[in-house]
């Protein structure tokens, strides 16, 4: 029903929308927060509250694969001890997730789904990577929406991030909030975005493009971008995170002597730019060393320049 689709100016707008409609600072008085079950999360969430503090989340458990990978997957014990001893507004999770292309599998989507809806808590699906469109997924994951879920999508992965559109699609409750909010921070969004995503929907061209063009180049970014940092760091104690969506490695040093920040420092003199991985843990409150030890690349590159770029990380951290 088109009462449960918003038009936004861009995603960021979507989530300071939903951030501050949802958690914060209530009427009555009260403070609620916003739950990042599993981080590292999407860092452009982490300054859209209108009030500190806005974030909690959890400590993932990590699973090691083969060929030095590893997955991060949710702890449902601690995220429901959390749900118990913090007044919580809503879930948000990315699928596929910036930084480290994670993917919660779809019995872990299922078991969110069902703890948000126990709690009366809506779940907020980051979907900017997702399906159907840009699909940059890379491994089987289903897309799934009930009243309960507020599923956010953008066109910035279609190559069109200019055009600041942001899809939500929620409840009417929350669908009809969304509405006052555009009136009063920007009057009406753009109509450039949706006519053009109009037309290519009408014209039969939105999931063509993403199954024939968008998907298979950054599939094969992926691909080559594991294959290179198994080349370069073939004999040295670093990990990635497995590749199953978006455009970005994680790259884990366990026995880093320096702080991602300080190893930020260094390689920018050398003209190799990385996100420290700190960033990314919003609302944790243990003294996690992982935080330190992991840093965020951009796998979209040229495979030369990748390369070189892996090469001097391994001499800056050797």
């Amino acid at each position: 029903d088109e009462s449960n689709i918003v038009i936004t100016n861009g995603s960021q707008n979507s989530f300071f929308s939903l951030f501050n409609l949802l958690a914060g600072e209530m009427q009555d008085g009260s403070s609620r927060k916003i739950l990042l079950p599993i981080v590292p999360e999407y860092i452009g969430y982490a300054d859209q509250g209108l009030t500190e503090d806005i974030f909690v989340s959890i400590q993932p458990d990590i699973v090691f694969l083969d060929n030095k990978q590893y997955k991060y997957q949710i702890n449902f014990d601690k995220l429901k001890s959390t749900i118990k001893q913090n007044n919580i507004g809503a879930i948000c999770v990315s699928r596929p997730t910036n930084p480290t292309g994670n993917v919660i599998t779809d019995i872990e989507l299922k078991e969110l789904t069902t703890i948000a809806q126990d709690n009366s808590i809506p779940l907020i699906v980051d979907n900017a990577y997702g399906q159907p469109f840009p699909d940059a997924l890379y491994t089987n994951a289903n897309l799934d929406w009930n009243n309960n879920i507020v599923l956010c999508m953008s066109l910035s992965k279609l190559g069109l991030p200019g055009l600041r559109t942001g899809i939500v699609i929620a409840n009417r409750e929350i669908a009809q909030a969304l509405s006052r909010i555009n009136g009063v921070l920007t009057l009406a969004p753009n109509s450039m975005g949706p006519g053009i995503l109009t037309r290519m929907i009408q014209d039969d061209e939105l999931l063509q493009v993403c199954s024939d063009v968008i998907k298979p180049f950054y599939k094969q970014k992926a691909d080559n971008a594991v294959t290179i940092f198994n080349e370069v760091f073939t004999d040295f104690p670093v990990y990635m995170h497995k590749l199953e969506g978006a455009f970005f490695m994680w790259l884990w040093f366990p026995e880093l002597k320096i702080t991602s920040e300080q190893l930020y420092i260094e390689l920018k003199k050398k003209n190799v730019y990385i996100i420290p991985g700190h960033n990314f843990f919003m609302g944790m409150e243990s003294d996690w060393d992982h935080q330190n030890q992991c840093i965020r690349i951009n796998c979209a590159k040229d495979e030369d320049v990748l390369r070189k770029g892996l090469e001097i990380i391994l001499k800056t951290v050797t």
